[in-house]
């Protein structure tokens, strides 16, 4: 919170004397009702009045102080602001189909690309960064970004089942490279992350990757999945039994893709050989991009001039009724 006439909170100063008056006026005061001899009220129990005596005078300062604030004008801000930063444009390709369940990589295939993708944004904190999903068919999870909080915490609600099952990797890139193509990052970058064939989708993965092409987008693939078979939950009732499924991954299209493209093609057996593979990536070229940040002030002053009012009423309410003076 920021004030925009933050001189007016000078005028606090001015309540000082006006509390040293008050203590000197109530010192020097004599009661209105006087009697000889007030010993006979010295053990008399005080009544509920006694510790209201200054409540009228404490809601009075609040006010006040609240009154001053108001004058101040206190103001919630946020910004637009443009800003150059070094960095690339980078769309993580993620395949979400349910054979990215299997645990070769622990915990298993999906959470530790995510894990790994997560470690690899937050290594790059300048860079314009998307998230795209494919299984079956494709959709995009966060557009390019570099309000990195949200997209790490999108990163964390990605899961198998999410769509149609299957391994559409074209239609997987194409989505990717529809983000990227208007990009004017110097460098373009798709980061494609599989442990399939492709076997789905009306755009074929060398198709995908000469439209890439065309755009100056290089992609980087990762096949997933140690060599032979690997450990499958299979729900059965309320167990989980595990199967032996072949590890089926076309590295040939994989490393066609990325040749096309001017990338290249990892094969990551481990969690941390993929922990190898995203820093080998996080190498690349870096570029300037022009940043625009939000900027705009909401006045607050609504809320302080609302309990300035109800001390005022409070105030005025105890000094004419329970504390009411006589005469």
């Amino acid at each position: 919170m920021v004030f925009a006439n933050i001189e007016c909170l000078l005028l606090l100063l001015l309540l000082v004397p006006y509390i040293a008056w008050y203590a000197l006026r109530r010192k020097n005061s004599e009661a209105t009702l006087q009697i000889p001899d007030a010993r006979v009220y010295a053990h008399a129990p005080k009544s509920y009045k006694n510790y209201l005596l200054h409540a009228p005078f404490v809601l009075r300062i609040l006010a006040l102080i609240l009154i001053i604030v108001v004058l101040a004008r206190p103001q919630t801000t946020d910004s637009w602001q443009n800003s150059e930063r070094e960095g690339i444009d980078i769309m993580l390709t993620i395949d979400v189909s349910t054979s990215m369940l299997a645990e070769d990589l622990k915990p298993n295939r999906l959470e530790a690309a995510k894990k790994v993708a997560a470690e690899f944004i937050n290594g790059r904190p300048n860079d314009n960064i998307g998230i795209t999903l494919f299984s079956g068919e494709s959709f995009t999870q966060c557009p390019l970004t570099v309000d990195h909080a949200v997209l790490l915490n999108l990163l964390k609600n990605v899961k198998c089942g999410l769509i149609q099952d299957g391994t559409a990797i074209g239609v997987g890139i194409a989505n990717a490279v529809a983000h990227l193509k208007d990009s004017q990052a110097k460098s373009k970058v798709i980061i494609l992350l599989t442990d399939g064939v492709n076997n789905q989708g009306d755009v074929s993965p060398m198709t995908a990757a000469e439209i890439a092409k065309q755009f100056g987008i290089r992609v980087y693939t990762i096949g997933v999945g140690a060599n032979g078979v690997a450990p499958y939950p299979y729900p059965i009732g309320n167990t989980v039994q595990y199967v032996n499924i072949p590890v089926d991954l076309d590295e040939k299209m994989l490393t066609d893709i990325a040749a096309t493209t001017d990338g290249n093609y990892y094969r990551a057996t481990s969690t941390q050989k993929l922990e190898e593979v995203y820093r080998q990536i996080d190498k690349l070229e870096r570029t300037k991009l022009s940043v625009k940040e939000f900027s705009k002030r909401e006045e607050e002053y609504r809320w302080f001039a609302l309990a300035a009012l109800l001390c005022l009423l409070a105030e005025v309410l105890l000094r004419n009724s329970i504390l009411k003076k006589i005469p």
